[in-house]
């Protein structure tokens, strides 16, 4: 197994897990390879110093922090993690959940789903508040 550093074309770092360099390369061509931020398919491979078993010929060095962009990536899917961990996914039934909540129909909890502006705006005009997201491909699956 081969773990890669990648980069979308909006900067966003992760690591991708392939059989090889070349596994890679095709799987990227093909376009199955996607950033788990914003879901772009131009991704580019960063160089990397191959690993080699030294550690017994020097000594320990400190690892450098990650950037503040690495550290606010982090942070954004963290929070993520949480929200998707505590709340229930009603997909397209977003607005009429909410209001049935709102309205005392059912027991209140945390929710996410999707709702259109208009529903957004309308569910605001009603007094439930309502947070828009960016849709991240992170969300459909498992948060890594």
């Amino acid at each position: 197994m081969k773990v890669l550093n990648l980069r979308c074309v909006h900067d966003h770092h992760f690591e991708g897990w392939f059989g090889s360099g070349e596994d890679f390369e095709t799987q990227n061509q093909r376009g199955l390879v996607e950033c788990p931020v914003c879901g772009d398919h131009a991704i580019t491979r960063l160089p990397s110093a191959p690993r080699l078993n030294v550690s017994a010929l020097r000594e320990p060095q400190a690892v450098a922090p990650p950037d503040g962009n690495q550290q606010l990536q982090a942070a954004w899917l963290q929070a993520l993690r949480r929200m998707v961990e505590s709340t229930e996914d009603v997909g397209e039934r977003f607005p009429e959940e909410a209001r049935r909540i709102h309205y005392g129909e059912v027991a209140e909890r945390g929710i996410r789903g999707r709702a259109s502006r208009e529903d957004a705006d309308a569910l605001r005009e009603e007094g439930i508040e309502v947070m828009a997201l960016p849709t991240l491909p992170a969300l459909k699956g498992p948060l890594q």
